[in-house]
């Protein structure tokens, strides 16, 4: 996130770079951590990374997979039948304003779905480098279609003093989840304004009153402060970004990407919730754990996650990305996916990188 290495490419509209096949024999994706060899008999296979492209954010929905991402020019829903295809059937949903807050640098849209609609979050800003205004918005569709008409509902307050509405701080990578009938939004920021964007990012939390709007002021709930999530290079940056979550068997969990973005630092880290009770207000409620997911045969700067079900349901993907070398700089970053399990204490064991162009099984239900 150093200002020597802007703009920061969040995403590009991505051409398909998967390689898919069949071979013989069959093999099930079900070890812990999953390690995944080439086939030996009749199944189909694909290799990674599956498209150029970062920050995947995808939503599975009646037998599709809708994917997200930016470009300079706004903001494109795909639509797949594929998890391991993603990138089809392309719609532009919307552009960036001339003039505004969210006019330029759209970053990292996250695509969710609440009682009958969609929502865009996404970051952008008025002006850069340095990236000093980036703020979150929110796009609202008007209907049931993800591909369909979205109306922009403004900036989302993300500040310290909701009651005046003054002083929403930089904020990038919000999402949105909904725990025991209460959504709540979860995003990266800093701490107060600065005239560097070379400036530690922290996780904070806020309640919402709906999708499009934060009701409580914000409360950080975790820093970069454990020993693997400090700087790796003496111009870096301690830093906590991405964050989805995941849940499973009543239990909760924020995994975040942290060390630098451009660098092949970057990994996973991963808050789980105390009990499934706990209040999400609280940092109390979390205890921290990592790196969960990190650099290894040959894939570097692994994060900036999302995950999904493969087809039929009966499994879980971590989808990534990651950068192609170790060179400074986001313009190799390719998106990546694999299965995941889970250990017996009923967290997730995400394994290692799969290296490039090793066979992997497709997920369950999709091949024929």
């Amino acid at each position: 996130m150093t200002a020597t290495l802007r703009p920061r490419p969040r995403a590009s509209i991505a051409a398909l770079l998967l390689a898919a096949g069949c071979s013989s024999g069959a093999t099930a994706p079900t070890r812990t951590p999953p390690v995944v060899t080439p086939p030996t008999g009749t199944t189909c296979t694909f290799t990674n990374p599956v498209l150029a492209g970062s920050d995947p954010s995808l939503v599975q929905k009646d037998g599709n997979y809708y994917y997200v991402q930016s470009t300079s020019s706004g903001i494109f829903v795909y639509r797949s039948r594929e998890l391991t295809r993603p990138a089809q059937n392309a719609v532009q949903v919307w552009s960036p304003p001339d003039t505004g807050w969210n006019r330029t640098n759209v970053w990292a849209p996250e695509l969710k779905y609440f009682d009958g609609r969609w929502y865009i979050y996404y970051a952008a800003g008025r002006a850069g480098p340095p990236f000093l205004h980036q703020r979150s918005g929110v796009l609202e569709s008007e209907g049931d279609d993800p591909q369909g008409r979205y109306v922009d509902r403004g900036m989302l307050y993300t500040g310290d003093s909701i009651a005046t509405g003054r002083a929403a701080r930089w904020a990038i990578d919000l999402t949105v989840h909904r725990m025991g009938g209460q959504l709540y939004a979860v995003w990266s920021g800093w701490e107060r304004d600065s005239t560097t964007d070379r400036t530690p990012q922290h996780l904070y939390i806020a309640r919402m009153a709906n999708p499009t709007t934060i009701a409580t002021n914000r409360v950080r709930i975790s820093s970069p402060t454990a020993p693997w999530e400090q700087r790796s290079e003496a111009d870096g940056l301690e830093l906590q970004e991405g964050p989805e979550f995941l849940e499973r068997g009543g239990q909760r969990f924020i995994v975040y990407s942290t060390g630098e973005s451009w660098l092949p630092s970057y990994k996973l880290g991963m808050l789980r919730m105390t009990s499934a009770d706990a209040d999400p207000m609280s940092p109390a409620s979390y205890v921290k754990t990592g790196p969960v997911f990190q650099s290894a045969n040959g894939v570097f700067g692994v994060g900036h996650h999302t995950f999904a079900k493969s087809p039929d349901g009966r499994e879980d993907w971590l989808v990534y990305h990651a950068k192609t070398s170790t060179t400074p700089g986001w313009g190799d970053r390719r998106v990546r996916m694999q299965p995941f399990t889970w250990a017996a204490d009923g967290t997730p064991v995400f394994g290692t990188p799969v290296a490039s162009s090793t066979p992997i099984a497709r997920p369950s239900g999709e091949c024929p």
